[in-house]
């Protein structure tokens, strides 16, 4: 789902910025702005880049044989997508769209591994980035093995407004549709529907500017996770 590794990383003296790192490299590498909802790239394409997101949010998505949609993941500022095509990816197995409009920097699969031995600090940063991303995977598959569906939507809601990162909760969540809550969880419209009016009703979320609005989300909410 979402991912918010650490985007800065210590140095002597000093903190490394990817961002400030990334522009120096030369060729290979573009600014991209892209507007809301329009696409990054689609599933099958080729994978010949990776992504750094400025500002911004994207949303991650795949699609099956049968034409069912799931949300993998949404990301923010700092986040990198697309790594797959470092690994021997040929093809994109999912598509990238922008949830708001972004400011990208899109760095050629050549460029990007030259990069990253050249500059251990950024290596490191980008290591450290992909084990957080698998570990967040791992207990996605653990949640949806053990979990009911109130509990991951909770979780899902508090991993969004990125409490547990540096303790500080995002103030408001950008407007994200009930029926992509339901691909992350795994569940249907309605029970998204069903539990987000409980959380609402109890106190847990609120809706900034009324139900058309942003999502705000309570630390309460944590009483849902924790609860057996």
């Amino acid at each position: 789902m979402t991912s918010s590794a650490a985007t800065k990383l210590k140095k002597p003296g000093r903190e490394f910025n990817p961002n400030t790192f990334l522009a120096t490299i030369g060729e290979g590498r573009k600014n991209l702005r892209v507007g809301k909802k329009q696409a990054i790239f689609a599933q099958g394409d080729e994978a010949d880049a990776v992504f750094y997101i400025q500002s911004g949010k994207v949303k991650l998505t795949v699609v099956s044989k049968t034409g069912r949609e799931a949300t993998i993941g949404m990301l923010g500022e700092g986040n990198f997508f697309g790594e797959g095509s470092l690994a021997g990816q040929a093809l994109r197995m999912g598509s990238a769209a922008a949830m708001t409009d972004c400011e990208l920097m899109r760095v050629d699969k050549k460029a990007m591994k030259q990069a990253l031995h050249r500059e251990h600090a950024f290596s490191d940063l980008f290591v450290a980035y992909l084990l957080a991303r698998n570990i967040r995977y791992e207990e996605d598959l653990v949640d949806q093995l053990f979990n009911s569906s109130e509990k991951r939507l909770a979780r899902v809601l508090l991993l969004l407004a990125h409490f547990g990162k540096d303790g500080v909760p995002e103030a408001v969540l950008p407007k994200i549709s009930q029926e992509t809550l339901a691909e992350m969880v795994g569940t249907t419209r309605s029970r998204v529907s069903f539990f987000m009016n409980r959380f609402r009703k109890l106190g847990f979320i609120h809706y900034a500017g009324g139900l058309e609005g942003g999502l705000q989300v309570h630390s309460s909410l944590l009483n849902i996770v924790l609860h057996d």
